[in-house]
C-alpha cells in the first residue's frame, strides 16, 4: 500500500464533467490499494473573477477580506469532488486550509507555509477515507484565512506529501509531462521520463510553466517524488526526482525561455565602491526583482555602463525608483528594452562537462543571433536576445545539443 497525494488544476476541475473523470482516476487509485489525499484548485476561470470582483470594491481590497474571497473558488471544488467519491461509493470527505490546519505566516495574498499538522487526516486516510484538500488557503496567526499566491495549489499538494510522508505526489494538468523545450515552437521536443529536482527548478525558473518555483524548491528540500501526468490522457508522465534516482544522466536536459523580461540600462554611472549597493538596494527596498546583470567600466575607470533585467510588471516601479534617486547615483540616462526574450540551456551534465557554453555561443553566432547579456549557474547557461529570435533560438540549440526526438 502506497500513500498517494493527487493535485488536479483549474483546468482538470473545469466543469462537472472533469471533476467527474477526476473522481473516475481517484478510484482507480483507491482500488490498487493505495491511500489518497486529493488536492484541487478553483474551476479554472474562477480566481480570476474573485481577483477581478475585489477589485472592483476597492483600488487596494483589506488583504485579510481579499484572501476570505479568493479561497472561495477551491472550497467549491473539494465538496463537489467529495460529493462524486462518495456518488462511486466511496468514503471521502473535505477540508478546507484551516481545518487540517495547515498554518502560515501572517502576509496575506502570498503567504508561506509554517506548518502541517496531519494526525487527523492521517488517521482517517489509515482508516480508508479519501482526503479532499483545498489547495492556495492556510490560516494565519490571526485565525484569518490567507492564500499563497498565483500557483500556490502546487506548493500546497508538495507540502501536504512532505507532512504526509507520502510516497509520491502526482500533479495532473493539461501537458502530459515535462518536455525538452516548449513542443508548440519545437516540433521535435520530447518528454522526459525523469528530471532532477535541480534541473526543474531552474526550468521553473527560467520561464518552463509547468510547475511553480516554490513548489519545486519544496520538493528538493523535503526529497517529495513528484510525477507530472496529463488529467486528459491515460500516459506516463515524468518524474521529478533525486539525482541519484536517475542513472544516465543527460548533458543537457532541456531549454527554456521568458518572455518576462525588459532590459534596463543605465549610462555613464560613476564608477566608484558601493555602486551597486546603491542601484540594487533601494530596487530590493521597492520588491523589484533584478535578474541578469552587465557592468561595462569605461577606458578612463571613470564611469559605467549598468545593464539588468526585470520583469515588465516590475519596471515602472524600477523607473520610478532610480529616476527618482539619479541626482543621488550620478548616472546619465535610463533607457529600457521589453522587446528581449531569456533563452537557458539546463542540465546537471555541465558539472561535469567543459564546452557547455561555447555550443551555446556558437550555435547563436551562427544564426546571427547577437546576444547581450549573459548569466550562468553551476547548471545553467542564460543568454538575453532579440525578442524576436526567440524561435530560432530555441530550435537552433534544441538540435545542437542533440535533445531532437528521433
Amino acid at each position: 500500500m502506497a500513500r498517494i497525494v493527487m493535485k488536479f488544476g483549474g483546468t482538470s476541475v473545469g466543469d462537472i464533467d472533469r471533476i467527474k473523470n477526476v473522481a473516475n482516476r481517484v478510484k482507480r487509485e483507491v482500488e490498487a490499494g493505495n491511500q489518497v489525499a486529493v488536492v484541487l484548485s478553483a474551476m479554472s476561470g474562477v480566481t480570476n473573477q474573485l481577483v477581478a470582483w475585489c477589485n472592483q470594491m476597492a483600488k487596494l481590497p483589506d488583504p485579510r477580506e481579499y484572501d476570505t474571497v479568493v479561497a472561495t473558488g477551491e472550497q467549491v471544488t473539494i465538496g463537489l469532488l467529495a460529493i462524486g467519491l462518495q456518488e462511486l461509493g466511496l468514503e471521502a470527505r473535505s477540508w478546507c486550509g484551516w481545518q487540517i490546519p495547515i498554518r502560515s505566516n501572517g502576509v496575506h495574498g502570498k503567504a508561506r507555509i509554517e506548518s502541517i499538522n496531519t494526525d487527523r487526516m492521517s488517521a482517517a486516510m489509515a482508516a480508508g477515507q479519501v482526503a479532499v484538500v483545498a489547495g492556495f488557503q492556510a490560516v494565519g496567526p490571526d485565525e484569518r484565512i490567507s492564500t499563497l499566491g498565483r500557483g500556490g495549489s502546487d506548493t500546497s499538494a508538495v507540502a501536504l506529501a512532505a507532512a504526509l510522508g507520502a510516497d509520491r505526489c502526482d500533479i495532473y494538468t493539461d501537458v502530459d509531462g515535462i518536455y525538452t523545450t516548449d513542443p508548440r515552437i519545437v516540433t521535435k521536443a520530447r518528454k522526459l521520463q525523469r528530471i532532477t529536482y535541480e534541473e526543474m527548478l531552474e526550468l521553473a525558473s527560467v520561464g518552463a510553466k509547468v510547475l511553480q518555483t516554490r513548489s519545486v524548491e519544496m520538493a528538493m528540500k523535503h526529497r517529495v517524488r513528484v510525477q507530472v501526468l496529463s488529467s486528459f490522457e491515460d500516459k506516463p508522465g515524468t518524474l521529478v526526482c533525486d539525482e541519484d534516482e536517475i542513472v544516465e544522466k543527460e548533458l543537457v536536459s532541456g531549454i527554456a525561455y521568458s518572455r518576462d523580461e525588459t532590459k534596463v540600462t543605465l549610462t555613464r554611472v560613476p564608477d566608484r565602491p558601493g555602486v551597486a549597493a546603491s542601484i540594487f538596494g533601494p530596487l530590493a527596498d521597492a520588491s523589484v526583482n533584478v535578474d541578469m546583470i552587465v557592468q561595462n567600466v569605461s577606458e578612463d575607470g571613470r564611469f559605467t555602463d549598468l545593464t539588468f533585467t526585470v520583469s515588465h510588471t516590475d519596471l515602472e516601479r524600477a523607473r520610478e525608483v532610480l529616476n527618482g534617486a539619479q541626482s543621488t547615483l550620478g548616472f546619465e540616462r535610463l533607457t529600457d528594452d521589453p522587446d528581449v526574450v531569456k533563452v537557458s540551456v539546463i542540465g546537471v551534465g555541465m558539472r561535469s562537462h567543459a564546452g557547455i557554453a561555447q555550443k551555446m555561443f556558437q550555435t547563436l553566432a551562427l544564426e546571427g543571433i547577437n546576444i547581450q547579456v549573459i548569466s550562468t549557474s553551476e547548471i545553467k547557461i542564460s543568454v538575453l536576445i532579440a525578442e524576436k529570435y526567440t524561435e530560432l533560438a530555441l530550435r537552433a540549440l534544441h538540435t545542437a545539443y542533440g535533445l531532437d526526438a528521433a
